[in-house]
């Protein structure tokens, strides 16, 4: 028995042993891949305050939307939509997205939480916005959407897979159908274009330049630079621009 026990305490011994440079690995390999967030200090009355970068845009009213959408990034920005509503109902609310897009559901948890604050919402597309990131760039306040020069936006029809009986197979393909019409409506609302051409156009990927997008009417302005001091209007790139010479 003694032997027995000891044997499994030697086990025990070599897979802990075995476990140690995988654990270190995975730590390094997490802080690896994790990204770098940097600490903005600021001088109060009372002295110094850190803040990560997110907090102290959110002070500002900024969201950032970066990245794939998913359960997490929709639980994080509707917390902080929510947040600032709650601030005040009347003030503008920034959203920067930098999205390939990502889940139907996480998308639509972001975009009714959009819709039902009262805020007037003003989105920005830097880099890219496609799939549900352009549809969270078209469903900020019209008047309000912008694009970077140089971004990317794409619309596409919604993709899923499905798998197991027939019926259920069925099923899902209904879902995916009820959830292609639901998204038209979506875009067809904030483009003001005929449902018919949204049809047509989402059947496949639809890149656009910036400048497209706005003739498509998913942004209302393609900007070059904020307003200079003492002015209220940005530098804009307008739909005659597209040999993307900037206004004077």
């Amino acid at each position: 028995m003694r032997f027995q026990a000891f044997s499994r305490v030697q086990s025990l011994v070599r897979a802990v042993g075995g476990l140690l440079p995988l654990r270190r690995d995975l730590r390094l390999w997490a802080r690896h891949c994790s990204p770098l967030v940097p600490i903005v200090i600021e001088q109060t009355g009372r002295g110094e305050r850190a803040y990560d970068i997110y907090s102290r845009l959110l002070r500002e009213r900024i969201i950032c939307v970066m990245g794939p959408i998913d359960d997490t990034v929709a639980s994080l920005v509707v917390a902080q939509l929510l947040f600032l509503q709650s601030e005040s109902n009347k003030k503008p609310i920034h959203m920067y997205i930098n999205s390939p897009g990502g889940m139907v559901t996480a998308g639509l948890a972001i975009y009714d939480t959009m819709q039902y604050i009262l805020n007037p919402i003003s989105t920005w597309c830097v880099g890219q916005a496609a799939s549900m990131g352009s549809l969270l760039l078209a469903a900020g306040t019209h008047g309000m959407r912008h694009s970077l020069p140089n971004s990317r936006l794409m619309i596409h029809q919604p993709s899923g897979g499905a798998y197991g009986q027939a019926t259920d197979i069925a099923i899902q393909a209904e879902e995916i159908q009820k959830l292609k019409r639901q998204i038209n409506g979506i875009y067809a609302k904030h483009t003001r274009q005929p449902i018919g051409v949204l049809e047509q156009v989402m059947e496949r990927d639809r890149y656009m330049s910036p400048i497209e997008a706005q003739e498509f009417g998913l942004i209302d302005k393609v900007l070059v630079h904020p307003p200079p001091d003492g002015e209220d209007e940005p530098q804009l790139i307008s739909k005659e621009g597209a040999d993307d010479k900037p206004e004077p």
